[in-house]
């Protein structure tokens, strides 16, 4: 193989999910396509991080600041879904029956990681809490010890504020990643949730 061929297998085979042997088939099928999708693709990559931002109000990734979901006039801005990341935001998007807005912390706590309060995105929460007139924060953070010691972090900083804050009901099997649920349990635990 030659050092071109072997660099992208090598850069390919270092994204999740992609051993070597799927990286292989990606760089031959770049190789068989058309020069200028590997260009498209090539200028899409330089330009990647560049064009994307995390939202001033809500953490969530996009183009635009603030992102579409904060800029959308129809969705409820009253409430609040809590997520880990942006594939648990996706994933609840995607089912299509919960129309708030979303606050995502980027990790969950973990002292043993390293990763305390101050690295989540709780104080932006707070301040969204005491001026944009949110009613109702729901937690979905995975049902894990990390996701349940969140949770209980995030309750204790709303605790002097005037909102009712809620967490996913149970249909998300303990320890999973909300990202692989189905539709279907992500919307019964968003409308199943509880206070805690």
């Amino acid at each position: 193989m030659t050092g071109a061929i072997q660099e992208m297998i090598e850069l390919l085979a270092r994204l999740p999910g992609v051993g070597r042997r799927s990286a292989t088939r990606l760089v031959f099928h770049l190789l068989e396509s058309s020069p200028e999708y590997a260009v498209r693709l090539g200028t899409a990559l330089c330009q990647f991080h560049s064009q994307i931002e995390r939202c001033a109000r809500c953490a969530n990734i996009s183009d635009r600041n603030p992102c579409p979901v904060c800029s959308d006039s129809h969705r409820d801005h009253s409430v609040i879904c809590v997520v880990e990341n942006i594939p648990d935001l996706w994933a609840i998007d995607a089912g299509g029956t919960y129309r708030g807005v979303y606050h995502v912390l980027h990790g969950l706590l973990a002292p043993l990681d390293g990763i305390g309060p101050d690295d989540l995105n709780i104080d932006l929460l707070s301040d969204r809490v005491k001026h944009d007139g949110i009613d109702e924060v729901i937690v979905a953070t995975r049902p894990s010890v990390e996701g349940e010691a969140t949770a209980m972090l995030i309750r204790q900083s709303l605790n002097q504020l005037p909102v009712r804050v809620t967490r996913i009901a149970s249909g998300i099997p303990l320890g999973s990643e909300l990202e692989y649920a189905d539709a279907r349990t992500l919307e019964r635990a968003i409308k199943d949730r509880k206070e805690i």
